[in-house]
């Protein structure tokens, strides 16, 4: 099941299925907007409201897997106006539904914001503490702490810091910093993917970036966990000359 499945992670991932012609996943499709125009053949669509939990125990009943795309993603969201509905008690209602219906895993769409405090020049690993430098990443934290509180309670969770995202590459070069934390649409896909697969993970935080030629996030312990294998570089995607 995928939460903000009408989002730019969820639609990316929704065609990398498609096109990978996985028949055995079975999607179910939740969204706050009525995605009833995009129809697909292979999944369910549901409407819900991510701040309510009985729609998020309709949601995650008879699922086995549950990927937590659902948020505000800005970093100046207002916390009373979003946040607290959309990132904090709705994160909260998706692992407790997913708990209460018997899933077997969450996989929840953390941000690189939860590290983002970090000065620029040091490479963050997902043993070092949270720093996150606004509320969104605070938010963020929330989810993380709350995936691991679930994970001790039997719920596996698994958390994706996912870095710059963007579903079609921008106009222009990103920023220095944007290039070391950027992450193409086929790895985000194929990381999301061992995320659901790899079996006997009870907790794990894991980098959610390219192969860049510098990187904002380590990707160490990602590859290990997971057999994750970026294909991207984005300094080569955007040509990017090497300056020694």
């Amino acid at each position: 099941m995928l939460t903000g499945a009408a989002g730019g992670i969820g639609t990316a991932f929704r065609q990398y299925v498609s096109e990978q012609k996985r028949a055995d996943y079975r999607l179910r499709l939740a969204d706050r907007s009525d995605m009833a125009s995009q129809p697909n053949e292979a999944a369910e669509i549901m409407q819900f409201d991510i701040a309510q939990l009985d729609d998020c125990q309709r949601a995650c009943a008879d699922m086995d897997t549950v990927v937590h795309l659902a948020a505000d993603p800005s970093p100046q969201a207002d916390f009373y106006g979003s946040l607290l509905d959309n990132n904090i008690k709705g994160t909260y209602n998706i692992f407790q539904a997913a708990k209460v219906q018997g899933c077997r895993r969450v996989i929840y769409a953390s941000s690189v914001q939860a590290v983002e405090g970090y000065p620029l020049d040091r490479q963050v690993n997902a043993q070092m503490p949270v720093c996150p430098p606004n509320l969104y990443g605070v938010s963020k934290c929330f989810g993380e702490a709350i995936a691991a509180c679930f994970a001790h309670q039997g719920l596996s969770a698994i958390a994706i810091r996912i870095g710059a995202f963007t579903p079609a590459p921008p106009d222009e070069t990103p920023s220095a910093r944007n290039l070391s934390a950027y992450v193409t649409p086929r790895d985000l896909c194929q990381l999301l993917v061992r995320c659901i697969e790899v079996p006997d993970v009870p907790f794990a935080i894991v980098h959610g970036i390219s192969d860049n030629r510098f990187k904002r996030l380590d990707l160490s312990g990602t590859k290990a966990l997971l057999g994750y294998a970026p294909q991207d570089d984005a300094f080569q995607l955007f040509k990017v000359p090497f300056q020694s």
